[in-house]
């Protein structure tokens, strides 16, 4: 039976995202796979967007307004999941079953399992189009008055994923198209699979690739709450402008030191000493004053 309860604090504030990076952690090593460099670096970015950006309600999950978000670099799935969680979707009792065979937490979005997941992603690239669907669509139905308001689509893509061609058909679509109620946020950190995201594929000079798509880029730091909370409160406008490009730099493993490296975390689970020593780190050499998920 799991003891771990969420602190009641905002979801974005330093305690907060320390339960959030330790629920990622344990949820990752009781899965014994996953990939725990790319989900803690997500913690300022997503615990940011849902402490008062993104319109939700944990009551009536499929409200047709709803502000959508869609996680195109599934593999970071984890911290959404644990976002979830902390916002009273499901008791955080059942993140100890990540990856468990039929369960609804699987390692990756399955639409199918969770329908909050707004796409089935995991095959890198292919979430950012499904994100612009999502936003034409909201448009289309708000200007025909199906719905009330314009709901804001935020797609959270992966630095590695950006050198995929798909990605780059969809922001030229995009800059056609001129939803301006969607935003794309990159979690850039820099590192993939394979090594040094700038040694397999440089993205860079990103930002002016990115403008000459007619995109509205801001770059800022993607561990800074407040700065993210400025760029990423973008009103939906009446949906009709330059959608809007973030770039995050973020570290990858970030908030555990020594997961803070560009590949060596990125796809690795940590082992039972691994564990012990990131709890003792966050929490400055002291027990977790939120519990466990489950004893280890």
């Amino acid at each position: 039976m799991s003891t771990f309860q969420w602190p009641r604090e905002p979801i974005a504030s330093e305690k907060g995202r320390l339960a959030l990076r330790q629920s990622i952690l344990e949820q990752i090593f009781l899965a014994k796979s996953g990939h725990p460099g790319g989900s803690l670096s997500l913690v300022e970015i997503l615990s940011t967007l849902y402490d008062g950006i993104v319109v939700h309600d944990p009551k009536h999950p499929e409200q047709a307004d709803k502000d959508r978000v869609v996680l195109s670099k599934g593999h970071g799935v984890p911290a959404l999941y644990s976002v979830l969680s902390y916002l009273g979707y499901f008791e955080a009792n059942e993140l100890k079953n990540l990856r468990r065979l039929g369960h609804f937490l699987q390692g990756h979005p399955d639409r199918d399992k969770y329908p909050l997941m707004e796409a089935s992603t995991g095959s890198l690239g292919q979430g950012i189009s499904v994100a612009l669907g999502l936003a034409l669509g909201l448009r289309l139905q708000f200007q025909s008055k199906e719905i009330g308001r314009l709901p804001r689509v935020f797609c959270i893509l992966g630095d590695g994923e950006m050198q995929e061609g798909q990605v780059w058909e969809a922001l030229m679509a995009a800059g056609k198209f001129l939803p301006s109620n969607l935003t794309f946020i990159l979690d850039y950190n820099k590192g993939q699979i394979d090594g040094p995201v700038a040694e397999i594929m440089n993205l860079e000079p990103l930002a002016e690739k990115l403008s000459a798509f007619h995109l509205e880029v801001k770059r800022v730091d993607g561990h800074d709450t407040k700065a993210l909370k400025v760029a990423l409160d973008i009103p939906a406008g009446t949906g009709e402008g330059k959608p809007h490009f973030v770039i995050a730099d973020t570290l990858k493993g970030k908030g555990i030191s020594f997961m803070e490296h560009p590949t060596k975390w990125h796809g690795a689970a940590p082992s039972r000493d691994d564990i012990e020593k990131c709890v003792l780190e966050l929490f400055q050499g002291q027990a977790s004053p939120f519990g466990r998920l489950a004893p280890l």
